[in-house]
């Protein structure tokens, strides 16, 4: 989610643009072929994706033109982050690999862990952090065209996911085990590593200048706010399915209908596991914009969860 507007994808063909106010569907990009979109993000200008063995660029205005890199610069890419004129993939074997995007040629191969990279994240001044489903983070300099360091290597499962927040120089990494952890980049010291959930936490976020809030989404369907700082949870939320819901006749479309319903707050002491999973489906993905959060989920629903202050 950027400036207002959601863009989603993954497991369709067809990634779609959405109004973050009004919840219509402002644009479509088609995928070129048969092969899986893997990952993807984009910017006032373009939308850049990671689709089979290729970077794919959609202009989004204008006329319509798809820029593809060759097929086969690396076996299998897991995901995908870009700063122009630079894309990076983190790959099955270990590696980043960095794209140009507009000379479509990889110009780095960055040995960054013995296992897939699982999840990237990308500083402004040329810093690559990423973690491996062995569990470790890595951080490395394209600059000097190596691994700077090795952040954690622990027992608390296979790093998912993972965001940097370039305000704080804070990293933070959420796993398969229920943890998120946190580093500090100009110290290279870890500050906290909390389990927060029994369960895989598959993704998190927070706004770009934002140093207090931390929000976080997993496998349990629970959306958690942490504080930066301290690693705690100070709010965990689901969808009340019991509450009323509105369908407004203006809000139907080609893709469906817009339903509002209340959310739940839940106390510390609340079993999760006693909570209907149909109140609590799996946070697939998440988004952190002001005053609201935008989360997917297995079905078909895009949920859009608004907070006053």
């Amino acid at each position: 989610m950027k400036t207002g507007l959601i863009l989603t994808g993954v497991g369709d063909k067809v990634m779609r643009l959405w109004s973050a106010e009004n919840y219509k569907c402002l644009d479509e990009f088609s995928l070129p072929d048969r092969a899986p979109l893997v990952d993807f993000d984009f910017d006032e200008s373009k939308v850049v994706g990671l689709v089979g063995t290729r970077i794919c660029i959609w202009r989004r205005n204008g006329k319509r033109n798809i820029f593809s890199s060759r097929e086969g610069l690396f076996s299998r890419g897991l995901c995908m982050r870009y700063v122009d004129p630079e894309a990076v993939v983190g790959c099955e074997d270990g590696t980043a690999r960095l794209f140009d995007m507009y000379s479509r040629k990889c110009s780095q191969i960055i040995k960054m862990h013995a296992g897939p990279v699982t999840c990237l994240g990308l500083s402004d001044d040329q810093l690559i952090v990423s973690g491996s489903s062995l569990g470790s983070v890595s951080l490395s300099d394209l600059s000097s065209d190596q691994r700077v360091a090795a952040l954690r290597s622990t027992n608390s499962g296979g790093v998912r996911t993972l965001c940097f927040n370039p305000s704080s120089h804070l990293v933070f990494a959420g796993s398969t085990a229920g943890y998120v952890s946190c580093w500090d980049l100009r110290t290279m010291r870890t500050l906290w590593n909390t389990r927060v959930s029994p369960n895989v936490i598959y993704s998190m976020h927070h706004l770009r200048s934002d140093k207090s809030t931390l929000v976080v989404g997993g496998i349990d369907g629970v959306l958690r706010f942490l504080d930066q700082d301290l690693g705690e949870v100070f709010s965990r939320c689901i969808m009340n399915e019991s509450s009323s819901s509105s369908i407004s006749n203006s809000s139907r479309d080609s893709y469906g209908v817009v339903q509002v319903k209340k959310a739940r707050r839940l106390s510390e002491d609340t079993r999760i596991d006693l909570i209907p999973k149909t109140s609590r489906p799996s946070v697939r993905c998440l988004a952190v914009g002001m005053q609201k959060v935008v989360t997917t989920h297995n079905e078909k629903y895009i949920r859009v969860w608004k907070f006053n202050r």
